[in-house]
């Protein structure tokens, strides 16, 4: 039986997914066994594979890759202890376009400052693009980032923010997973 998945993607996104002479795409179809066929001209993207559990990986790859994360980090995805997340600004305020705006500023803060301290916090990757936001990393992680760019979202201040990080990053620290010590530490690489 074959498993078939239509994704439409922004048409600047086109070229990142395909790679130098389809070299992102082969990587792709070579690591999660699925086809993938683009249609430039529309941005649709088909997925198809007989396994569903592959289709489902590399439709978050293709999705996280057209919602502005490069292709290294999108395929991230593929290993099993991380999530794609992905956050629709509009869910939590009108569609006026100066009120996405501002909100996008909050999250991303000046110079990048505010989503790279909660991609540090958080061991994770985000990647702010049209009307969404994207979180790449761990299970835990990875929701707690969501936690917190919902409660900037909502209105919370940046300090709130990173107050309730730095407490929930410690409890992390000391939680044990089958007898080992989960150590996040400052500053370190994430997945990379």
């Amino acid at each position: 039986m074959e498993f078939v998945y239509d994704v439409k993607i922004p048409k600047d996104r086109i070229a990142v997914l395909i790679g130098t002479k389809g070299n992102i795409k082969k990587q792709i179809e070579e690591e999660t066994k699925c086809k993938i066929n683009v249609n430039s001209k529309e941005g649709e993207v088909r997925l198809t594979s007989d396994d569903s559990l592959a289709l489902f990986l590399a439709k978050d790859v293709v999705k996280a890759i057209a919602r502005g994360f490069n292709p290294q980090t999108a395929q991230l995805v593929l290993k099993t202890y991380c999530v794609f997340e992905l956050l629709t600004i509009t869910d939590y305020v009108s569609k006026s376009k100066s009120t996405i705006e501002r909100l996008k500023g909050r999250v991303i803060g000046e110079g990048g400052k505010a989503r790279h301290q909660i991609e540090t916090l958080t061991s994770t990757h985000i990647s702010v693009y049209g009307k969404t936001i994207g979180i790449i990393g761990e299970t835990e992680h990875a929701a707690l980032a969501r936690s917190a760019i919902e409660s900037l979202l909502s209105g919370s201040t940046h300090a709130t923010v990173y107050r309730f990080l730095e407490r929930k990053k410690k409890e992390l620290e000391r939680q044990t997973v089958f007898g080992n010590k989960i150590e996040l530490k400052e500053g370190a690489e994430r997945y990379l």
